[in-house]
């Protein structure tokens, strides 16, 4: 089948471009610009595979003025890294990104309250051998493990392409494409299509404040996308790359580029690859509430009826970024890991501190949804690579990390986990040096228990209402003994209790006043029934631990 196939590029202040394809040994065909300011050209084409890329004459300040270049689509859904090279298919007589078809669409998909998110890389989190580049498949090859584990939502690292042969991903070329060492783009759907079968979201890390210096853009016309400067020039440490200008307007085709830009690419994931939720990378730096209101709006209409989950990195956590009046749904809670991990490790106990980042309404986080609460994530070490862990013993350890494991899954907010958390991981990660998960530790009795335990605590964090609300009371403070305890409710009569030991000490007999109700309470972690008064629970608690309770 021939069909006449149009190519464009919007590039609204170059003088001239011309297109260049694979079959035609790369002879350039001039393009026409309209008063759109999009280059159009039509050709006939086949269906098939084809190579393309244009030549434009540059308006950006790193050429010479009309300096002719060789730029890749900026809308390319396929790319050669290596080459330089955009990729196009066409099927009856029209352009696809792949001929996938989607298997489980139908399936009922948890609410964002109920979620526990799991973030990985995917260059590190699986593969055959221990030194292997993980792939699309691989994961799909540990599906069964995360379900296991109870984890019912996966936050992506970025999946788009990226120069080179290993990266975070944070450093984005090409804003449409898949990266391919991580494999095609059937292995990406088809990864979402298997996550959604098992009841699985997907949440992809989402980069809209910079780019790679060599993103497309930047050749075509730096100014006209991006700031000419650093944005923050005050502030170096967090310049990654080339910065969206989002203020930018231009008056003649009543547009803001960026804002058209990022939008087309935020739609365009949701609706080709069927994700549930983005993770908006370095919302402080990129600083403009206007945008990010419209984006996350953009976002949430182009899901439709399905639940979506629009989550800002903002750091340090702001209130404005959330609703009801901000653009987000959720933040990252950096204060959580910071306030629990000094406490949990011995460093000091600051009860303040400690209740203020297990009740994030005390910070002016008004929902269940308002905060993302981690102990590790893929910019902060493991819990077993923290200084405070790294001086006590095995045993010590794994204690602390379960009462750590207790406050993420018991406090108000979302929990995550960081890769390789759950079964105590104790690798360093830095971002240009391939680490990839010790599978091994799991082998071990220390981390297959620790595994157990969060299996155990993500059940109940994922079967009991009280634990999705914004709920939580402080009932009893000792400060000499070191226990904190706090009751986490609902309307319907659902009850979580926390009673936590933050000391090295202990302590048997531990008579808890005020306990919430009498009656019959299951302890989650232990499995046993205990009695409480009518005003009072005693107990024997251990040092560093936390005991769960469940109203019967």
């Amino acid at each position: 089948m021939v069909s006449l196939i149009e190519f464009k590029l919007f590039a609204p202040r170059n003088t001239a471009a011309s297109l260049m394809v694979s079959f035609s040994d790369w002879k350039e065909k001039p393009m026409e610009k309209g008063e759109d300011g999009y280059f159009r050209t039509q050709i006939e084409l086949e269906d098939g595979v084809y190579q393309y890329k244009f030549r434009v004459q540059s308006q950006s300040p790193s050429f010479e003025p009309d300096e002719w270049v060789d730029v890749v689509d900026p809308y390319a859904t396929d790319v050669d890294e290596a080459n330089n090279i955009g990729i196009v298919r066409i099927k009856d007589g029209s352009q696809i990104v792949d001929t996938y078809v989607w298997q489980h669409d139908d399936k009922p998909l948890p609410a964002n309250q109920e979620l526990v998110i799991y973030e990985m890389h995917v260059a590190d989190f699986c593969g055959d051998e221990p030194r292997d580049r993980g792939k699309f498949k691989y994961v799909i090859e540990k599906l069964d493990y995360l379900s296991e584990l109870g984890i019912n939502a996966i936050e992506l690292m970025p999946i788009t392409e990226y120069a080179g042969n290993y990266s975070w991903g944070y450093l984005v070329r090409h804003f449409f494409a898949t990266e391919t060492s991580y494999g095609s783009t059937e292995d990406l759907k088809r990864l979402i299509d298997e996550c959604h079968a098992k009841g699985i979201r997907v949440i992809m890390d989402g980069i809209y404040n910079h780019c790679d210096d060599e993103c497309p853009l930047l050749r075509i016309d730096r100014d006209y996308w991006y700031y000419q400067d650093k944005h923050y020039p005050d502030d170096p440490a967090n310049y990654w790359g080339p910065e969206f200008n989002y203020e930018n307007y231009d008056e003649k085709l009543d547009i803001r580029p960026a804002w058209n830009f990022i939008g087309d690419v935020v739609r365009f994931w949701i609706q080709e690859y069927h994700i549930d939720g983005i993770r908006f990378d370095a919302v402080r730096q990129l600083d403009n509430y206007d945008f990010l209101h419209w984006i996350t709006k953009e976002a949430t209409q182009a899901a439709g009826s399905k639940p979506f989950y629009n989550i800002a990195e903002h750091i340090p956590e702001a209130t404005a970024i959330v609703a009801p009046s901000g653009p987000m749904e959720g933040c990252w809670h950096e204060s959580f890991r910071i306030f629990v991990i000094e406490n949990i490790t011995g460093d000091i106990f600051d009860i303040g501190r400690l209740k203020q980042v297990l009740d994030a309404k005390s910070d002016g986080f008004q929902g269940a949804t308002s905060v993302v609460n981690y102990l590790a994530s893929h910019d902060r070490d493991h819990l077993m690579a923290e200084q405070g862990f790294r001086t006590l013993d095995k045993e010590a350890t794994f204690k602390r990390a379960k009462l750590g494991a207790v406050l993420l899954m018991t406090a108000m907010g979302v929990p995550m986990l960081w890769m390789g958390e759950e079964f105590g991981e104790y690798t360093r990660q830095t971002p240009n040096q391939q680490n990839k998960l010790q599978w091994v530790l799991l082998k071990n009795e220390h981390n297959r228990d620790l595994w157990e335990y969060y299996k155990s605590l993500i059940a109940l964090r994922k079967s009991n209402p009280a634990l999705h609300t914004e709920n939580i009371e402080f009932f009893h403070e000792n400060v000499e003994a070191k226990v904190l305890a706090y009751i986490r409710w609902n309307d319907e009569g659902s009850r979580v209790v926390v009673v936590a030991n933050f000391s090295g000490n202990e302590l048997a007999g531990y008579k808890i006043p005020n306990f919430p109700a009498a009656g019959t309470w299951h302890e989650w972690t232990g499995n046993y029934d205990v009695q409480a008064g009518e005003d009072s629970l005693m107990i024997d608690l251990a040092e560093y631990e936390a005991q769960v309770f469940v109203l019967e």
